[in-house]
């Protein structure tokens, strides 16, 4: 099965579409640009939602559902929000379709026209701060903790599956805040929430951009005044003064999905995380099942679904043990265990992990103890791997001479000084093709000079050329 996943050293973007269509994440569907979320992608979606939501929830966030239409004028009333995604905004004219008398077959009803054309949501801010119109008068009201599971569209016109698709599936907060030091409070206590489920859960290391403090459309970070006032979202302060409230936003995507593919996934096909996997072991009979097999398989899984351990053993009569093998390895299962007679005499057992592709043999006696340890070990390898390789694919540089020749051999990313102008990052990206991708928030101040103007410079930025 490996020899059907074209090398990723040969050609990246294949490998990648690839992993997703053999490994049975994800098709195209008959609409283009979008994508039918096959069950064992959706089990991972719904592994990565679970533990967010819940991460959410304990600090005091609830769901919520807000319509899929939103009326034209609404986006109309914050400019600076909508001019990022205004071309991507599919519009609905018809409520209704007919037959055509001519005998042509369905139609749109030209007597159906919507009054006013409706918007299916890009993002929700504006459907949202309508209702909190409706919802917030008094100091008493605040903070609003809201968030919501949903789908989004918008029309992209080059599409990836699960990297950039015309409809995904996400989540999106929206809160609400008495003052701007609660909402920065709120932005902050978000983004520990992300790094965390992102390090601790996908196994990937995360550098925070510092700039979350002038997105587009917002005041500061990803939070201002700006909806409220678009949409009169005022509370009475406890000096009884007319206040607008203050904002944050910030979501996630199925897009993680394909961050998560690139991130570990090797020529063999993907490669889970254990916290993530939705199958974390799976037992396969050698040569095929029999009694004794299929008691000791049954015995296994008890003791490490006690343990919370998800396993499923593989019954299929059709194939060989070696293609079961490959498939496994394929769809990223994180160990694999293969049970014989032969072994099970000797009280033994074949572990195989599928981050290091190493088999073990291991004792029958406490080996839901092994796993679990193992998944643990896994998961920590996963995340060093993954750090030990952006801290080697990351290039100091000081002026523009190296910067070109990193970005030309070495690639990756690239910390070089930038004077803070966006004329400068232009010119960069006319120049080299790459654009700042991170300012980190963490990164120590250092003196220096802008790599291509001179200018001085406090902070090194990541550049690097888009995938």
């Amino acid at each position: 099965m490996a020899k059907e996943i074209t090398s990723r050293n040969e050609d990246y973007s294949q490998w990648y579409i690839d992993i997703v269509k053999k490994a049975e994440l994800a098709d195209n569907s008959p609409v283009r640009g979008c994508m039918v979320i096959r069950p064992n992608g959706y089990a991972l979606w719904e592994n990565m939602r679970d533990q967010l939501d819940r991460m959410f929830k304990e600090t005091g966030h609830v769901n919520a559902y807000f319509p899929l239409f939103i009326p034209k004028s609404f986006l109309s009333k914050e400019a600076a929000h909508v001019e990022g995604f205004a071309k991507e905004c599919a519009v609905v004219t018809h409520y209704r379709l007919k037959n055509d008398p001519n005998g042509g077959g369905v139609i749109v009803d030209p007597e159906a026209k919507l009054e006013e054309e409706l918007i299916i949501r890009p993002t929700s801010e504006t459907v949202i701060w309508n209702t909190y119109r409706d919802w917030i008068s008094s100091y008493r009201d605040l903070p609003l903790l809201i968030n919501q599971w949903a789908n989004v569209v918008r029309w992209e016109m080059r599409t990836r599956l699960f990297l950039r698709t015309a409809e995904f599936l996400w989540q999106e907060g929206h809160t609400a805040h008495a003052t701007s030091q609660e909402a920065v409070e709120e932005t902050l206590k978000i983004l520990d929430i992300y790094t965390k489920f992102a390090e601790e859960w996908m196994a990937m290391p995360v550098i925070i951009d510092a700039r979350w403090k002038s997105f587009a459309g917002w005041h500061f970070a990803l939070l201002g005044q700006n909806f409220a006032k678009a949409f009169d979202v005022t509370f009475s302060n406890e000096t009884n003064q007319q206040e607008y409230v203050w904002a944050t936003s910030w979501g996630v995507s199925t897009r993680l999905i394909g961050g998560l593919i690139m991130t570990h996934s090797d020529d063999e096909g993907l490669v889970l995380p254990p916290k993530l996997a939705p199958t974390q072991v799976v037992i396969v009979p050698i040569p095929k099942p029999n009694e004794v097999i299929s008691e000791a398989a049954e015995k296994i899984m008890r003791a490490l679904r006690a343990k919370g351990i998800t396993v499923k053993y593989d019954m299929d009569l059709k194939n060989r043990p070696g293609f079961k093998f490959a498939e496994h390895e394929m769809r990223g299962i994180p160990v694999r265990i293969g049970i014989g007679e032969r072994d099970l005499a000797n009280n033994q057992i074949e572990v195989a992990r599928r981050d290091t592709k190493e088999k073990m043999s291991v004792s029958v006696d406490g080996i839901a103890d092994y796993i679990e340890n193992l998944l643990t070990d896994i998961q920590q390898n996963l995340f060093n791997r993954a750090l030990a390789y952006r801290e080697s694919h990351t290039t100091k540089v000081d002026t523009f001479e190296e910067f070109q020749e990193v970005l030309d051999g070495k690639g990756g990313f690239v910390l070089a000084h930038w004077d803070g102008t966006g004329e400068t990052e232009d010119k960069i990206k006319e120049l080299t093709k790459a654009t700042i991708r991170c300012i980190p928030l963490n990164n120590e101040l250092e003196d220096g000079k802008c790599i291509l103007t001179g200018k001085p410079s406090k902070q090194r930025v990541l550049f690097a050329r888009a995938y």
